[in-house]
């Protein structure tokens, strides 16, 4: 069943790369039109692909081993990311990350769109450290996409900030112990507290974000425009600060609950309660696009369960410089929180090691789409903006490589 396994992992990562084939194969063939588009939507590919292995798993091993399988898999993270996603991309915490994002550009020297841009690629993944990373790469993704991520910017620009803005999260969670997924998978394992993590990785990680922010904010600035596009005809409605607060209280309360799904999840119901309360202080919750990234994330824990017998060895047989580069490779083909979570199940892997197998899984988060567990929900939020309303997996690994080096770069210092 392991070998079945591997084979319908690999079959999934072609078809997060074909992605854009089938979304051609929907203009052509417009009578299949809608099966061809729902194997087209990236955030769809691994939860069909586990479908499939649970499907194969029933047939091989008979149904009772498929469901005890399915049922013996760890679900939290998937279900934190879809909750997390719809209360940051709410309308009261958007304008209160908005506003503080204008306050702290008319302090620097530059345009206004040029500042807001950089804040946004430097500034939201680094607070990722505070709120978790895909609550950072929810409001960072929102904040951009109507002056960055839009038709009429150069493709090749598009996924250069993209690039960034992935690996800017991956590595801008490592200021702290909890809010980046490959950290906390060995944080309690390995005895890494936040003052740990800041001194080994959060300003090493902190000087590669600023770094790449400001190269790819310098090649975007022609084509800037300022974030805030107003809707015509449409009066601005003022939001309440108690609203607000309220807002910012449940996102305070869903991340310090986030390994307590059952709390977290009874606050985002009442959450939910809240907003059908006051409509007229909301805009639409990304209901559909949390769930989708929500079922991709869930495929990947069911198909990444099954790949622990090739994984882990590898892992283990490495020296501390080469168990970086292969965590690097390896976390583009795999999550790198399952990556660094079989790293902590090898014993006697020496503080070196450790190091290099983290920072290794960090840096290389923001070169696919499966690398980090924030990146689906990037790509669910801003591939409109893009040709074809995709984001073809060899453009992101081509926007990804320079800002990955700088990463890279750093970490091995």
């Amino acid at each position: 069943m392991h070998k079945i396994a591997l084979i319908l992992f690999v079959l999934a990562l072609l078809h997060t790369f074909a992605t854009r084939l089938f979304e051609g194969l929907a203009h052509r063939h417009p009578r299949h039109a809608g099966l061809f588009h729902l194997l087209g939507e990236v955030e769809v590919v691994f939860g069909f692909w586990a479908f499939v292995l649970m499907l194969a798993m029933a047939f091989v091993d008979g149904s009772a081993a498929a469901i005890d399988y399915a049922e013996s898999r760890h679900y939290t993270e998937p279900l934190f990311v879809f909750v997390v996603m719809v209360v940051a991309a709410s309308r009261p915490v958007l304008e209160a990350a908005r506003a503080l994002v204008r306050l702290l550009a008319r302090l620097l020297p530059l345009r206004t769109e040029v500042a807001q841009t950089w804040l946004g690629l430097a500034l939201v993944p680094l607070v990722g450290s505070l709120i978790t990373e895909p609550a950072a790469m929810t409001i960072a993704a929102l904040m951009l996409a109507p002056s960055v991520f839009r038709p009429g910017m150069p493709e090749w620009l598009k996924y250069g900030a993209l690039g960034v803005l992935f690996v800017n999260v991956s590595i801008g969670g490592t200021l702290t112990s909890y809010a980046a997924p490959p950290v906390l998978m060995v944080a309690g394992a390995w005895g890494w507290d936040s003052i740990h993590m800041l001194t080994h990785f959060g300003w090493r990680a902190a000087i590669a974000v600023l770094a790449n922010a400001s190269v790819v904010t310098y090649l975007l600035r022609p084509h800037l425009r300022p974030f805030d596009i107003s809707i015509e005809g449409e009066a601005p409605v003022r939001m309440p600060v108690l609203v607000t607060l309220t807002h910012l209280g449940v996102l305070t309360a869903i991340v310090l609950l986030a390994h307590h799904p059952v709390l977290f999840t009874g606050i985002f119901l009442l959450f939910l309660g809240i907003t059908q309360a006051y409509p007229r202080y909301q805009d639409p919750l990304i209901l559909k696009e949390g769930l989708l990234v929500g079922f991709f994330l869930a495929g990947l824990v069911v198909l990444g369960g099954m790949q622990q017998w090739w994984l882990q060895p590898i892992v283990a047989k490495l020296e501390p410089t080469a168990l970086f580069f292969g965590a690097l490779g390896l976390t583009a083909i795999t999550d790198n929180a399952a990556l660094t979570y079989l790293g902590s199940l090898i014993a006697g892997l020496s503080e070196r090691a450790q190091y290099m197998l983290v920072a290794g899984a960090v840096a290389g988060g923001g070169l696919t789409v499966i690398a980090n567990a924030p990146n689906p929900a990037g790509v669910a939020l801003l591939r409109r903006g893009f040709n074809d309303e995709s984001i073809g997996a060899v453009g992101l690994l081509l926007g990804a490589l320079a800002p990955t080096c700088a990463a890279a770069v750093l970490f091995l210092l």
